[in-house]
């Protein structure tokens, strides 16, 4: 039972919505493995695993890996549901397990596939320590309580989320719309509130200057120095670091010598600074301030033990820790208590050891601070909170200058003014832990984490950017390019807010904001922002689009998804407002990663649809069946777009009142149920050859309607298509033609069969004496789809060059345009600049020349300096 290949799909998939694990298995001898046996194996895993009882899991091998991988994440604090398994042979399956956390779900996975295999050989595991491994594992990689409240708040609002490393750094929103968080701090809180923060007397400095109370106190230098502050403020006192966090080395109520000088020394152990203070009576109070208003409270226990008059308080502390809630740090609700230096003078303080047993019912303490991080617990008293303490807490996080703040009280009764009682603030936190305010030990939760989200983002507001998604077969490079142009032609007056606000206008761009910047695309190219190549080679894939909306530069996307990238990755955005399929045809790259017919390959085109927003839009090609079929998949309204105006989709689709662009009379028009308005002629469209060019005229249909259905404005539109030419910088390597006296050179990407026939259609548009042809067989294709491209070379050209030959592809090639009609001569060069070279020196007046390339800007750069003055321009 091997797991051959492990694909992390992070975004939206084929099989689920959510991150999966897609597994190769390979079952080998154990593909034919005995009922009873497997039986047996079922039996043992629901022993070794009691929580599968009553569950319905099975009945075969993959099915059990998948189910008790599920499980062991569950178990781990992950609620995973969804688990998929397809054969593709008697003993090879595909296997999806949805996962959180991708080391948690790996691991989880290992497991499961150690479990089964112990079962079916009869051998025994340490089960609880695998559980208590992948426990820990848990909450060493997942978000922690205060980063996952925000996380959680976020995303019920439609904000996407983007975990930025293995700590809590995470992006909220896309593009120039993104904030950022870290824990319970954002990028609003500012290096010079967190070190004054950080600095305590610094700290009481101010809070005291705008008559916050605070504490007397001064720094000390050593422990007798300490001692002799205490008796100069008057006993008792409280020691603590100057600079510091989570209550580490903090000791209060201290009333003699023997007391200070100790907590001096743990003190000491956190910095080289440390601070005597007055002490305030009391209980100790959290007050969590968040844009300027008080959002919760809490009361804080320091961390103790009740006496039974039988256990020790090591054996107390043992059983407290048990609490599922408290882990060894902060990823879970509670943290231990720790016997460390501090706990131990606390003991001795009231006369235990760790070893002594309190008479039941004694409160023992281990700390006399409140703190969570040192085991301490929490009750809510919002409610409770006096409106004047409420206000002193804001003015002290105001003073500072922190965004969200815990602010530190120490009161007799929150519910009265501190001024009427020896209370005040005693610190204030940045990045303070909201794990008391989230699940207290008693009292009501409180919604911090929504109150950080509406703090970061206006009500309404999502921090999304406009996103369109286009995949396909053919035309996909040159359809994105075209949107991103349109939307990158520059306007002379923007048209006002109300008119782009209309109808739920997806446009980014506001007022005093250029017209049309921040226009960002991904495709097989490359990246560009506003035209500048940020990173080249092929970024059609998620990887590429994430960095896209990683960028605070961006204000719109548009993403070429290639199914590489869908099959191995997902999607790598939650979902996109248009999703446009240019067609599927005969398909392309069959027989990869389980891929192997035209439907199965619009199954994973149908992924970008099913993922558009619900008030998006999807643009699929009436004519394509396969993709019109993708309409039912759509949650959100479809644009339907055809050559043809009477195409009996188009037709239907407009008597629901729907939209449609298509052709009528060489003009591209917009319709809207049987409303229709002529955007602009085919003559106008530089790219199409006044409508000649039919592929080109499809891909310029399928940009009109995306960039329709963001409500740009048509003038933009027809400036828009007026000037994207289609050369060798707009689309390099798509459809570029070169005029060299009477003859035409033509280069182009035509890399499977349907593009390569789509090609030779166009041809008709340039008059020729003579067709030649330089072409390699694509590398990745099937051997029925390069016998296929050689029948339609045969067919259309009489001189042939090949290159990258010979090998089995070109001899499969050569085999196909033998059985042509036109029987062409045929060459062969050893490299791709070899073969051009050959046909340049041979070109002839009136000769078309296609250059099929598949090294694009190598390709273009040798052409262009062996045509000089020539460019690349329209016919």
């Amino acid at each position: 039972m091997e797991l051959q290949h492990v694909w992390v799909l992070r975004g939206a998939n084929i099989w689920a919505r959510c991150p999966v694990l897609e597994v190769e298995l390979a079952l080998a001898d154990l593909a034919a493995v005995a009922e009873p046996r497997l039986a047996d194996c079922t039996a043992c895993l629901r022993n070794w695993l009691p929580s599968l009882a009553g569950q319905s899991i099975g009945p075969d091998l993959p099915a059990l890996l998948c189910d008790v991988t599920l499980e062991l994440q569950r178990l781990a604090g992950s609620p995973v549901q969804i688990g998929r398994v397809r054969p593709e042979r008697d003993d090879f399956f595909r296997v999806a397990i949805e996962f959180e956390e991708e080391e948690l779900g790996r691991a989880c996975l290992e497991t499961a596939r150690q479990l089964i295999l112990a079962a079916l050989a009869e051998r025994s595991i340490d089960v609880a320590a695998e559980l208590s491994r992948l426990r820990d594992l848990a909450n060493d990689v997942r978000l922690g309580p205060s980063t996952a409240s925000i996380v959680r708040a976020a995303r019920q609002r439609g904000i996407p989320v983007r975990r930025l490393n293995r700590g809590s750094l995470v992006q909220l929103g896309h593009g120039f719309r993104q904030r950022r968080i870290c824990a319970a701090e954002t990028d609003a809180t500012g290096a010079i509130a967190e070190m004054i923060a950080q600095d305590k007397q610094l700290t009481r400095a101010l809070l005291g200057a705008v008559g916050v109370p605070v504490p007397e106190g001064r720094p000390v230098a050593d422990a007798e120095d300490a001692w002799k502050a205490a008796q100069e403020i008057g006993l008792p006192v409280v020691v603590k670091p100057q600079y510091g966090n989570h209550g580490r080395g903090v000791a209060t109520n201290l009333s003699t010598r023997g007391q200070i000088v100790n907590a001096y020394a743990a003190a000491r152990e956190e910095g080289p600074s440390v601070l005597v203070e007055s002490y305030f009576p009391g209980d100790d109070y959290r007050l969590l301030v968040i844009g300027g208003r008080l959002v919760a409270a809490a009361r804080r226990e320091p961390a103790h033990v009740i006496g039974d008059g039988r256990s020790t308080i090591r054996e107390l502390v043992a059983e407290v820790n048990r609490d599922p809630r408290r882990s060894d740090g902060h990823a879970t609700v509670l943290s231990f208590i720790k016997l460390d230096t501090v706990g131990l003078a606390v003991l001795a303080e009231q006369g235990y050891t760790p070893d002594s047993v309190p008479p039941a019912g004694q409160r023992v303490l281990i700390r006399r601070n409140g703190n969570l991080s040192t085991g301490g617990t929490a009750t809510d008293v919002t409610d409770r909170v006096h409106p004047e303490t409420a206000a002193r807490a804001v003015e002290a996080a105001r003073v500072v200058g922190l965004d969200i703040a815990g602010v530190d009280v120490v009161a007799e009764d929150i519910s009265r003014p501190l001024e009427e009682q020896r209370g005040g603030v005693v610190e204030i936190n940045a990045g303070p832990g909201l794990r008391m305010h989230l699940e207290p030990s008693a009292g009501k939760p409180r919604p911090v984490g929504e109150a950080i989200v509406s703090m970061l983002f206006a009500e309404g507001e999502t921090g999304r950017i406009p996103l369109i998604a286009v995949t396909g077969v053919n035309g996909k490079t040159t359809t994105t390019r075209l949107i991103a142009h349109l939307l990158r032609t520059p306007h002379p007056a923007p048209p006002l807010q109300e008119e782009r606000a209309k109808e739920g206008s997806l446009l980014p761009w506001g007022g005093g904001v250029e017209w049309g910047k921040g226009v960002a695309m991904t495709c097989t190219d490359g990246i560009y922002l506003d035209g500048r190549r940020l990173r080249g080679g092929d970024c059609s894939g998620p990887r590429s689009a994430r960095a896209v909306l990683l960028n605070p530069n961006v204000r719109v996307a548009v993403l070429e998804t290639a199914r590489g990238g869908i099959l191995r990755q997902g999607l790598g955005f939650d979902f996109c407002d248009v999703a446009v399929v240019t067609n599927i045809g005969d398909g392309d790259h069959l027989d990869a990663h389980g891929v192997e017919t035209v439907e199965e390959l619009a199954r994973v085109k149908r992924v970008v649809v099913e993922n558009v927003a619900v008030n998006g839009v999807a643009v699929l090609n009436a004519a394509d069946p396969l993709v019109v079929a993708m309409a039912d998949h759509c949650p959100g309204r479809v644009i339907f777009f055809a050559r043809n105006a009477d195409h009996p989709v188009v037709t239907a689709h407009r008597h629901r009142g729907e939209r449609a662009v298509f052709v009528r009379d060489n003009q591209i028009v917009l319709a809207e149920g049987q409303r229709a308005e002529v955007l602009t002629t085919l003559e106008h469209v530089p790219l199409t050859y006044g409508g000649r060019i039919a592929f080109q005229v499809e891909n310029v249909l399928a940009a009109c309607a995306a960039v329709w259905s963001l409500h740009l404005p048509l003038d933009i539109l027809r400036t828009g298509l007026a000037s994207f030419r289609g050369d060798t910088q707009q689309v390099p390597g798509r459809f570029n033609v070169f005029h060299v006296g009477t003859a035409i050179v033509l280069v182009d990407y035509a890399h499977n069969p349907s593009a390569l026939t789509a090609l030779v259609e166009a041809l008709a548009a340039f008059p020729h004496r003579r067709r030649c042809l330089v072409f390699a067989p694509p590398r990745d294709r099937r051997p029925a789809d390069v016998l296929a491209m050689g029948r339609t070379i045969g067919d259309s050209f009489e001189r042939i060059i090949l290159y990258h030959d010979p090998d089995d592809l070109s001899a499969l090639l050569r085999h196909g345009i033998a059985t042509g009609k036109r029987q062409p001569e045929i060459h062969a060069m050893p490299g791709e600049l070899d073969a051009i070279e050959m046909a340049l020196t041979d070109l002839r007046p009136d000769d078309l020349l296609v250059l099929g390339v598949e090294s694009i800007e190598e390709a273009l750069a040798f052409v262009q300096a062996r045509l000089p003055g020539q460019g690349s321009r329209r016919g």
